[in-house]
């Protein structure tokens, strides 16, 4: 068994508002390190016909998913809208068992049951630079209505409060600058930051301080 093999990966959740690039930077960061494995989740929803089931997601059915949450089988679930979602104790134990470092793309509320059930669990928030470079990113996508993106705009406010539960802050300035960065926070090789330094607070607070009417 191979060194790499024999010791355990981490475990690192990420998550941001809508609009701060979350998504891209993830699969970005995946392309560019093979090693690192993403956790698929398990949902109740009906597969598309473009998905593969145990590769896009664990596709079961409402009973089987109630069975699980029963059986404690979740490092953390949620319902949206109609469907049922959650990530999978044991695939990702098993991912970890196998000396790899597995990435989860979840919200806050999501981040914070992983860390009650996986207290060695490590954290990212991303930020995005601005309040209104976050708006613009939001209205960029040109798909919503105007009644959509002030939602969108008003919860990512809202999730955006929680980024001191996370281990880690990123600000999403510049594309490939926090993708550097988010690599090298997981690789072990950046450890500016962390949520406890006060320049990382101090800029996360300048944003969070430049909100509509502040």
């Amino acid at each position: 068994m191979s060194k790499r093999a024999a010791r355990n990966g981490e475990l690192w959740v990420i998550a941001a508002p809508s609009g701060a690039g979350k998504t891209t930077l993830v699969r970005a960061l995946l392309e560019r390190d093979p090693a690192l494995r993403f956790s698929i989740s398990y949902t109740t929803r009906a597969r598309r016909s473009s998905e593969r089931d145990r590769h896009d997601y664990f596709f079961v059915s409402v009973e089987q998913f109630q069975e699980m949450v029963r059986d404690d089988a979740f490092l953390e679930y949620a319902r949206v809208f109609d469907n049922w979602y959650g990530t999978g104790r044991k695939h990702v134990a098993d991912l970890l068992a196998a000396g790899s470092s597995v990435v989860l793309e979840i919200d806050w509320q999501g981040a914070r049951q992983v860390r009650q059930r996986a207290p060695e669990s490590k954290s990212i928030f991303i930020l995005p630079p601005s309040i209104a470079e976050l708006e613009r990113r939001l209205r960029g996508r040109q798909t919503d209505t105007e009644a959509v993106i002030q939602r969108r705009l008003k919860d990512a406010l809202s999730d955006m409060t929680h980024w001191e539960e996370f281990t880690h802050v990123i600000v999403n300035d510049d594309f490939e600058a926090a993708l550097d960065r988010l690599g090298a926070v997981i690789s072990g090789r950046e450890h500016g930051a962390r949520t406890t330094l006060p320049a990382v607070r101090a800029a996360a607070e300048a944003i969070l301080g430049a909100t509509p009417g502040s």
